[in-house]
Formats: C-alpha cells, sequence, structure tokens
C-alpha cells in the first residue's frame, strides 16, 4: 500500500480513466480509422503509467525537505519505502515506460514518437529537480505534461491513420480531444497556483522561488483569481460553440463544470487558511474528473 501511495495510485486511476474514454467513449464508437487495437491501447496506457508513476516518485524524493513541513504525516519516502528502493522504483518505471513507447512507435509505423516518451520523462525529472521551485515555469510545464496525458491517445491512435479519404473527420475528434487537452491544462494550472500558495512555507524554508514566496499570498491570490477565470470562460465557449442544440449536455456542463468552476473562483477571492486551499485542490481534483466523464456523453450526442 505504500508503494501505491508513492505513486499516487489515485492519480494514475484518472490518467487511466481520461485515457479509456478518449479512445473507447470518443473513437471507437465512430468512423475515423484508428491505429491502436486493444493490446496495443493497453501498451499505451501502460507506458504513460509507468512514466507518470516514475515522475510522482521523483516529485516526492525531491520533495522530502518540504513535505516535512507541508504535510508531515503523508512523508513515505524515509518512513514507510527507503529512498534507495525509491530511485530504484523510479529507474524501473522509467525504463519500462520508454521500451514500452519504443515498442509502440514501431508498431504504430511511426518511430519518431517514440521520442514523446523520452522527453516526457526528462520533463518530469527536470520538473521535480529544478523547476518546480520557480516562479511560474513548473506550473506550467506540469499542466501541459497533464494535457499530454490525453493527447497521448490522439496522437498514437489517429495520426498514424490519417488519410485524405477519412482526415476531415479525423481531425474533427483530434480537436476534441485538443479541447479537453487545453481545458485539463488551464484546470491544473489553477490548482498547480492554489498547491504553491498553500505550500508556501515549507518551499520557503527548502529555499524554493515559488510565486507566492515572490510576490506574497495576496497579490498570488489575486492572480489565482484571475487565471481561474480562464477555464470558465473556455468551458462556456465550447458548450456555446459546439453543443448549444444538446439540451442535456449543456446541463451537464452547468451542473458538474461551470458551476464548481464559479464556486472555486469565488471561494479563491475569500482564502486564507490553509484548510481553504486544500478544500479548493480538492475541488479542481473533482471538476478535472467530471470534465473527463463527459466524454461518455458523446456516443448520445454524436448518433
Amino acid at each position: 500500500m505504500h508503494i501505491l501511495n508513492l505513486i499516487r495510485w489515485k492519480n494514475l486511476l484518472m490518467i487511466i480513466i481520461a485515457q479509456v474514454l478518449v479512445k473507447y467513449a470518443l473513437f471507437e464508437p465512430f468512423p475515423p480509422l484508428t491505429a491502436l487495437d486493444t493490446t496495443s491501447f493497453i501498451i499505451l496506457v501502460g507506458a504513460t503509467l509507468c512514466i507518470a508513476a516514475a515522475g510522482n516518485i521523483i516529485n516526492d524524493i525531491y520533495d522530502i525537505e518540504t513535505d516535512v513541513i507541508n504535510k508531515p504525516k503523508k512523508v513515505i519516502i524515509g518512513n514507510q519505502v527507503s529512498e534507495n528502493l525509491a530511485y530504484n522504483l523510479f529507474f524501473a518505471l522509467n525504463v519500462i515506460g520508454i521500451i514500452l513507447g519504443l515498442y509502440l512507435s514501431h508498431h504504430v509505423g511511426k518511430s519518431s514518437f517514440f521520442s514523446i516518451f523520452v522527453i516526457i520523462s526528462i520533463a518530469l525529472y527536470v520538473y521535480a529537480s529544478y523547476l518546480k521551485g520557480t516562479v511560474l515555469l513548473g506550473n506550467l510545464l506540469i499542466s501541459f505534461l497533464v494535457a499530454m496525458s490525453l493527447l497521448l491517445v490522439g496522437i498514437f491512435d489517429l495520426l498514424p491513420q490519417l488519410i485524405p479519404a477519412t482526415r476531415t473527420t479525423q481531425m474533427t475528434f483530434l480537436n476534441i480531444v485538443l479541447d479537453y487537452a487545453i481545458f485539463a491544462f488551464l484546470v491544473n494550472l489553477v490548482r498547480e497556483l492554489i498547491k504553491d500558495i498553500q505550500d508556501i512555507d515549507g518551499d520557503y524554508k527548502a529555499g524554493m522561488n515559488t510565486l507566492p514566496i515572490i510576490i506574497g499570498r495576496e497579490r498570488s491570490n489575486k492572480i489565482a483569481f484571475a487565471v481561474s477565470m480562464i477555464p470558465i470562460g473556455a468551458v462556456i465557449y465550447f458548450v456555446v460553440t459546439y453543443l448549444y442544440t444538446q439540451i442535456f449536455a449543456i446541463g451537464y456542463f452547468l451542473v458538474f463544470v461551470i458551476a464548481p468552476l464559479l464556486y472555486c473562483t469565488i471561494k479563491i477571492f475569500s482564502a486564507e487558511r490553509k484548510s481553504d486551499y486544500q478544500h479548493l485542490s480538492m475541488m479542481y481534483k473533482l471538476i478535472m474528473f467530471f470534465g473527463v466523464l463527459s466524454l461518455l456523453l458523446y456516443p448520445l450526442l454524436l448518433k
């Protein structure tokens, strides 16, 4: 169980759900030609999970000093799992993920796609070891990598089969995935800003230079408040542009995505205590989950 907590199995489960829904709720019920059969898709999910789990481990290794202050009861490395074992797991999972990515890239006839997994693996290490403690760069990078977990399905399932006869349909579905990836990027970016405010004490003592440390908690709150309005506008634009005739879909997005986003924006404006930011962080996780879950609507909407 300690290993599962170390690799953050709940976050990995979210990746599985997101990728499965893109593949089987968005792509499979409809005409676009796809490259991945069930076995190949499982390999894609496996490669993604291995590299993401390795990223979570290296992040915890570099966060020991700050976690002792910010969340002392949740420190795993050095308590339940030795640092040596954590490093071994980090290297093993990266190697497995990259090997799976290499096989998959050759399988779909796009050997150059292998570099995506290598770049993501390196980016996660750079984030944990350096960029996490910088102003906004770490927030932007990790949010981009969260978005990539959705885009990987489109890259490996649609791009290798892109042909003139079905290009228009395939690009339509790829654009839908891109829209969801942008949503994931924006929601995660707000959550990262909130987590930086929440963890300011431990980050300061560890010598980091996150946004709240540089400009203060109050100004960071205002920036998080401003940024939190962007996903609201993006979702409203998406609903009005693509789903304006689908009453059920509009209702879903209003209740499970837009309303919670508005609630969080209001709460950010008045947040002061650490518990306020913990609550907001959890809310944005739920918003991400319900946003991804909306992919289940497409088999009903596009019949």
